[in-house]
C-alpha cells in the first residue's frame, strides 16, 4: 500500500497529509473492538457484592479481584515486551487470539467456588488482555501521522467506556451477576471476530525486525521514550486507583446521605459508570487539542486538573450528592484524558523498529504501579478516610507534569538542532 500523498492546505499553502479515506473507518473498527474487549476488566469489581456475600469477603479481599487483573496484565505485557511479541506477531492475530482467551478466562469465573480460584481466573484475564490493549494503540497509529493523537485518543475513549460498561450492566440487571460476566465475555468474542475478519494495517505500518532480547534495553536507554514512560507512570499512579475506588466511594456517599442499601448500590453503580465513562469524552477532546497544541502541553494540563480533583473530592462526603457527582464527572473526564497522548508520544519518539515493544513496556510498568497505588489507597482509606486516600493520588500527576516539561524541552532542542 502506498503512503498518502501530500496536498496543499488551502488555508496555509503548506503541504499536509492527504488522508486515506479508510483511515477513520478502520480506527472506528479498532475502537469498537477495544470497547468490547476491555469490558472484561472490571466485571468482578462490578459484581463484587455477590462475591462478598457468597464467600464472606472483606472489602480488601473483594478489591483483590481487581488487583489480580492488574498483576496479570503486568505479567502479560512484561512477557510480550521481553519476547518482542508486539513487533513480531501481526497485531491483527495477536489481538484476536488474546481477546478470545481473555473472554474464556472471564466466563469461567461463574464456576469459581472460592476466592483463590477466582483470583487465578482474574489474573489470567488480565494476562490475556495484555494482547488487546497495546496492539490496538499500534494498529490505530498505522493509519495516521498528523492526526495520531486524536486517533489514539478515540481508541482510548472506547477502552474507557468499555471498562465502565460492567457497572452499567450491573445497575440495569441488578442481582443477575452472571449476566454481567456473560455480556462482557460475549463482547470480547465479537471483538476478536471483528479484528480478525476486517482489520489490516494502514500506510504508516511500523517495520518488523528479527527477535532480540536487547530490544527492551534499547527502549529503556532511549531518553525521549524514557521521559514519556515516566510521565505515563505518574498518570497511572492516579488513574486505576480512581476507577477502582469510585463505586466504593459512591456506596459510602449514598449510605451517608441516608439511602437504603439496595438503592445505594444501584446509584453507586450508575455514578461509577458515569464517572469512568466521562473519560471517553476527555480522551477525544484531549486528542484533538494535542494534535494542535502539543501532546506534552495537553497531558500536563489534564494532570493538573485531575490532581486538583483528587485533592478535593474525598473531603466532600458531607456536601450535597449532586455536587460530589458533578466533581466526579470532571475528575473522570480529566483523569484519563492524557492517557492516549503518552502512547502517541511513544509512537513518535521511540525507535521505529521498537514501537510495539516500547508501548508494551510502558503499559507493563504503568500497570505494575497501579497495583501498589490501589492497595495503598484502600489501606489509607480504612484508617484515615477518603480525603487522605484520594489526596495521595495527586502525587502521580505532580511528578508526571515535571516529566512532560522535560520531554518538551528535549524535543524542542532536537528540533532546533535538526532545523525543523
Amino acid at each position: 500500500m502506498r503512503p498518502p500523498l501530500l496536498a496543499a492546505d488551502p488555508a496555509s499553502g503548506l503541504a499536509v497529509e492527504a488522508r486515506d479515506p479508510r483511515a477513520w473507518p478502520m480506527v472506528g473498527l479498532v475502537a469498537l473492538a477495544e470497547l468490547l474487549g476491555m469490558s472484561l476488566w472490571f466485571t468482578a469489581a462490578a459484581v463484587s457484592p455477590h462475591f462478598q456475600a457468597a464467600w464472606q469477603l472483606t472489602p480488601a479481599q473483594a478489591g483483590s479481584l481487581t488487583t489480580a487483573v492488574q498483576l496479570g496484565f503486568v505479567a502479560g505485557t512484561a512477557l510480550a515486551a521481553l519476547l518482542n511479541l508486539a513487533d513480531l506477531v501481526p497485531a491483527r492475530w495477536f489481538f484476536a487470539a488474546s481477546a478470545l482467551l481473555a473472554a474464556a478466562a472471564n466466563a469461567l469465573l461463574v464456576q469459581a467456588p472460592a476466592l483463590e480460584p477466582a483470583l487465578v481466573l482474574r489474573f489470567l484475564t488480565g494476562f490475556f488482555l495484555a494482547g488487546v490493549y497495546p496492539p490496538a494503540l499500534k494498529m490505530a497509529a498505522t493509519w495516521f501521522r498528523s492526526g495520531r493523537g486524536l486517533a489514539i485518543g478515540t481508541v482510548v475513549a472506547a477502552l474507557t467506556v468499555g471498562k465502565a460498561a460492567p457497572y452499567l450492566v450491573e445497575a440495569v440487571e441488578g442481582p443477575d451477576w452472571r449476566t454481567v460476566l456473560a455480556t462482557a465475555s460475549g463482547g470480547a468474542v465479537v471483538a476478536a471476530a471483528l479484528v480478525a475478519a476486517a482489520y489490516h494495517d494502514g500506510p504508516f505500518a511500523f517495520p518488523r525486525r528479527a527477535f532480540s532480547f536487547r530490544l527492551a534495553g534499547t527502549v529503556v536507554r532511549h531518553r525521549e521514550t524514557r521521559l514519556a514512560t515516566l510521565g505515563y507512570l505518574g498518570h497511572m499512579w492516579e488513574l486505576y486507583a480512581c476507577w477502582a475506588a469510585l463505586s466504593l466511594f459512591f456506596t459510602d456517599l449514598f449510605l451517608r446521605h441516608g439511602y437504603a442499601s439496595p438503592q445505594s448500590g444501584m446509584f453507586a453503580a450508575i455514578a461509577a459508570f458515569a464517572g469512568i465513562a466521562a473519560g471517553g469524552g476527555g480522551c477525544v477532546v484531549a486528542g484533538a487539542w494535542a494534535d494542535r497544541w502539543g501532546r506534552e502541553n495537553v497531558a500536563a494540563a489534564a494532570m493538573a486538573l485531575s490532581g486538583a480533583c483528587a485533592l478535593t473530592i474525598g473531603w466532600l462526603t458531607g456536601a450535597p450528592v449532586g455536587a460530589v457527582v458533578a466533581l466526579a464527572l470532571v475528575w473522570g473526564f480529566a483523569v484519563v484524558a492524557d492517557s492516549a497522548q503518552f502512547s502517541a508520544l511513544v509512537t513518535e519518539v521511540a525507535p521505529p523498529h521498537a514501537v510495539g515493544t516500547a508501548l508494551t513496556l510502558q503499559t507493563s510498568l504503568g500497570f505494575l504501579l497501579t497495583a501498589l497505588s490501589i492497595w495503598l489507597m484502600l489501606y489509607v482509606e480504612t484508617r484515615w478516610g477518603w480525603g487522605v486516600a484520594f489526596s495521595i493520588l495527586a502525587i502521580g500527576p505532580a511528578l508526571g507534569i515535571t516529566q512532560m516539561w522535560s520531554l518538551k524541552r528535549v524535543r524542542n532542542r532536537t528540533e532546533r538542532q535538526l532545523g525543523l
